[in-house]
């Protein structure tokens, strides 16, 4: 690869990487307002809901494990998504110290909504872009997810 070559490919990663900063800084506004505007859903969230709506009742440990976040973390979660009235929280049949959490009616139109919400503002801020190119972003995100576990 020539040297033009290299220091294009060097500025195409730097412009990456400084997108993948400001994808995790929209994260954290996002998280913030969460915790201040009643309704508003963070990413993880909406990915305890997704994960609820897709998989039924859980435990709250696979909760845990699908949203890839820590036991305690799930526990505030939970917490949370309870006393919006999204999910339910019972203690198993089979053993007493497991809470099974399971999605409300409320909790799954709230998700439907969020999930509407995102399907709308990606085709319409991608609309511009093929199949062919969402696959490439998607498989990059899918990367840079692989990268922050190893920094």
């Amino acid at each position: 690869m020539s040297q033009s070559a290299d220091r294009t490919r060097e500025q195409a990663l730097d412009r990456l990487g400084r997108a993948a900063y400001r994808l995790s800084a929209a994260d954290a506004r996002l998280r913030g307002r969460a915790t201040r505007t009643p309704g508003a859903l963070s990413l993880t969230h909406a990915r305890a809901l997704r994960t609820l709506a897709e998989q039924g009742p859980l435990p709250l440990g696979q909760l845990a494990a699908h949203t890839e976040t820590t036991a305690a973390a799930t526990t505030q979660l939970v917490n949370g998504l309870a006393a919006a009235g999204y999910v339910t929280r019972e203690r198993s049949a089979g053993n007493k110290r497991t809470a099974i959490v399971a999605l409300t009616a409320v909790g799954r139109q709230r998700h439907d909504e969020r999930q509407h919400a995102l399907r709308e503002a990606l085709g319409s801020a991608l609309a511009q872009h093929d199949t062919a190119a969402l696959d490439a972003a998607t498989d990059i995100l899918r990367h840079l997810a692989t990268i922050y576990d190893h920094l």
